[in-house]
């Protein structure tokens, strides 16, 4: 029997699994996977034990012929959510059991940011702003979360061993039974510098070297799943573990770019990813290294997840019918799903727009679209200034991308050609990962210019 690889997406709204055999075999193409099944967390997002449960759970709905064969597998996660946990792992109690998610803003650090950041930048980056640019300087990022969770720890008498772990990185050291690990592109906004390939000085520091993990890049096999878990999972013993992604950096594998393309994933958030020649810099703004190549971006924190707010699936799928993308509803809003943005403007105040609310359930819905789209554009026009090459082609990922509608508003809006592409889920793009880990290495996963 061929060997089988298993992708595993930890995204805002659930668990997805994809299943790939090797390229040529049945199952192996992206569009027609072995195996594609999600659901929700069985708890909320913010447990760990959700996100363990959740893995568990959707495993056991995997046929157990299909189970046996997978080889290698690899995680993503969402870029930013972060925990504080104990030496092995081990979950701690209040206020420290649950995550920060990618979303939770966190401005009281800023001046600690700033005194952290600046020991790299040399004197009087303080008070210049020289460090303002880096990836780890919003109050929106990861190392203000951890700033945040340092302190809790320390009001609770807990810092000793602390481990500061991103959601993929922490449930890749349960796979493993080795919490020692953390991949690149999820910690690039915590303090690790991809271009140096270390931590930055003043953020181990300040951290504590020994809270920080030990980075790994992605595609990198790791090990074998530990004993337990492999029982656990109904997978084999001998399956290796890949170092993961975030989950926009999978959805772009998935997407298979080509030049001039850029990668927007609809998700619960909007991220907007394209391939340039060398790391690029500005607030709110994130580079990372992907199929050999630098990959720049950033993620709203408006996205299709505003919608559910107001209409379940059916609903978006019948209002979405009644719309007329070709006139505009003149309403500017601003669909934020709570207070604070963080790409195309890095703001940790801004307020969401709802209203005003039509009567036409059909019309509020594009509104809210053009809303979505207005960010969108405003995105890619933030990327061109920074250094970005002139868009081409958008290719949309993501649970937003089979509304066609919406399609057509961005299409429209944008002044390119865009494409949807429904099926090529971040979890497909971890599946590729484990594959190209076994087969052919991760630097051979995309086209070089």
């Amino acid at each position: 029997m061929s060997a089988l690889y298993l992708g595993v997406d930890l995204g805002s709204s659930g668990l997805r699994l994809a299943v790939l055999a090797d390229a040529g075999a049945p199952g192996g193409e992206p569009d027609a996977p072995v195996l594609a099944l999600q659901a929700p967390y069985p708890g909320r997002f913010e447990e760990p034990e959700a996100w363990r449960q959740g893995l568990i759970q959707l495993l056991a709905a995997v046929p157990e012929q299909i189970r046996r064969r997978v080889t290698a597998l690899a995680v993503d996660g969402t870029s930013g959510t972060l925990l504080a946990c104990g030496p092995g792992g081990r979950l701690l109690l209040p206020p420290l059991a649950a995550a920060l998610p990618y979303h939770q803003a966190c401005p009281e650090q800023a001046g600690a940011i700033a005194t952290l950041l600046a020991a790299e930048a040399g004197a009087g980056a303080a008070e210049d702003g020289a460090w303002a640019d880096h990836p780890a300087a919003s109050s929106s990022g990861s190392l203000a979360r951890a700033l945040r969770l340092l302190a809790l720890a320390r009001e609770a008498g807990l810092a000793q061993g602390l481990l500061l772990r991103h959601q993929a990185d922490w449930l890749m050291g349960w796979l493993l039974d080795d919490w020692r690990w953390g991949e690149e592109g999820n910690n690039a906004r915590l303090g690790w510098d991809l271009q140096q390939g270390r931590w930055l000085p003043g953020v181990a520091e300040g951290l504590g070297a020994g809270a920080l993990p030990s980075i790994r890049s992605s595609g990198r096999r790791l090990g074998a799943l530990a004993a337990e878990t492999a029982a656990t999972l109904g997978l084999p013993a001998d399956c290796q573990v890949v170092a993961g992604g975030t989950d926009a950096n999978a959805a772009v594998l998935a997407a298979d770019p080509q030049e001039g393309d850029g990668i927007a994933v609809l998700g619960t958030t909007l991220v907007l990813k394209q391939f340039v020649a060398a790391p690029l810099a500005g607030a709110g703004l994130s580079n990372h290294r992907v199929g050999g190549r630098w990959l720049a971006g950033g993620a709203s924190n408006a996205g299709a997840g505003i919608l559910r707010r107001f209409f379940d699936d059916a609903q978006i799928a019948e209002l979405s019918r009644q719309m007329t993308p070709d006139r505009p509803t003149g309403l500017a809003l601003r669909p934020l799903s709570r207070r604070g943005e963080r790409f195309p403007v890095d703001d940790p105040e801004l307020e969401p727009i709802l209203e005003p609310r039509p009567a036409s359930d059909a019309r509020y819905l594009q509104a809210l679209l053009e809303g979505l789209t207005a960010i969108e554009v405003a995105g890619w026009r933030r990327l061109r200034q920074l250094g970005a090459p002139e868009l081409r082609r958008v290719i949309s990922v993501g649970g937003g991308a089979r509304n066609s509608q919406w399609r057509a508003l961005r299409a429209r809006a944008l002044g390119v050609p865009v494409l949807n592409r429904p099926k090529r889920t971040a979890a497909l793009g971890m599946a590729l990962l484990a594959r190209a880990s076994s087969r052919m290495g991760a630097d051979s996963l995309l086209p070089r210019p």
